[in-house]
């Protein structure tokens, strides 16, 4: 696979803070699911909700031309991780996106449709945009996350925070390369998680898994062989070996989740999952490269070494990447 940089990188994080024990929503709760709530590792979440994910995603883009020194018309493509709810229908938020970020001339368009795991498809979708026209030199994929419904804790999975990401993508020129990417789907779990909405005002939206059992149990049972099948059929064809793997990490649901990841694999997560999963909450496709960065702006960027990046989405949808770090130059993050 032909390698793509992440030149630079930034996520947009609400200043106001919001305690897990303080949600609205907890009060109604039988008492069994607030105990699943309240075990699951989060302390706090950033909310803001007076920000759409235009917005969020707007205040990460910027941040990131900013640190790349570009222009919003140095922008070849951008490329955008759809919500999983839209503002309104028949109208095109992408665009919005652009002519707000003021990128006028860029290749426009949104991926999507895997939920959380939707990153891996717009990080595919910038390579082949790079390596298929020589005269797309920058790609922006940018994603603003927040809840579908009003309410912020998915039981029995997580609790939604808000942010933005933004990643400018190029063939060269950065410190952190993604060198190859594998991911795989299923249609069997496509409804497991839903919000009716027709004929609903939106505070009686409700995110329900139609089947726990189903979630807990024999979804959990399958991830644990894609995701270990996944990383091995990674590491072999690139000739590496899991104690090569510099750090592990994965998307921010619970501390279960994180138990799991670490018992299918074997390997310890980096602690910056724990960190962020308890500061921030459940921030959808933007977890992964999220806590990536944090790991690795807590060493010496000098230290070369690759790692492992792991998705899961309930939709379902599992993902490994393995990026390569450590040329040198500073591997800077921003969150605003």
């Amino acid at each position: 696979m032909a390698a793509i940089t992440l030149r630079a990188a930034s996520w947009y994080l609400p200043p106001t803070a919001v305690a897990v024990a303080d949600l609205p929503e907890l009060a109604g709760l039988p008492a069994a699911e607030r105990e699943v709530c309240e075990a699951l590792g989060i302390d706090e979440v950033r909310a803001d909700d007076g920000l759409s994910t235009v917005d969020l995603a707007l205040r990460a883009a910027r941040q990131t031309l900013a640190e790349a020194g570009l222009e919003p018309g140095d922008v070849d493509a951008l490329v955008v991780v759809e919500p999983r709810a839209p503002e309104a229908f028949i109208t095109s938020e992408v665009t919005r996106l652009q002519a707000l970020l003021g990128a006028d001339r860029a290749l426009t368009f949104s991926v999507g449709g895997l939920g959380c795991a939707s990153l891996t498809p717009a990080l595919l979708t910038a390579r082949g945009l790079l390596y298929g026209d020589p005269d797309v030199r920058h790609v922006l994929v940018v994603h603003g996350s927040r809840p579908a419904a009003p309410h912020r804790y998915r039981h029995p999975v997580t609790v939604y925070g808000d942010c933005g990401q933004a990643l400018l993508v190029t063939r060269d020129g950065g410190p952190v390369r993604v060198t190859d990417i594998l991911m795989e789907s299923s249609g069997a779990y496509w409804d497991l998680f839903r919000v009716d909405f027709r004929d609903r005002p939106e505070q009686a939206w409700r995110e329900v898994c139609t089947d726990v059992p189903r979630y807990s149990f024999t979804l959990a049972m399958e991830s644990r062989v894609r995701l270990r099948a996944l990383r091995d059929r990674l590491l072999d064809r690139n000739g590496l070996r899991p104690p090569d793997i510099r750090h592990h990490v994965g998307q921010n649901l619970s501390l279960g989740a994180f138990r799991f990841h670490e018992e299918a694999l074997g390997v310890a997560l980096d602690p910056a999952c724990r960190d962020n999963l308890r500061r921030f909450g459940h921030l959808g496709a933007n977890d992964p490269l999220f806590n990536l960065y944090t790991a690795l702006t807590r060493e010496n960027p000098d230290r070369p070494g690759p790692s492992l990046v792991l998705n899961i989405s309930p939709v379902a949808s599992w993902s490994a990447l393995l990026v390569e770090s450590g040329t040198g130059s500073d591997v800077r993050s921003h969150a605003l």
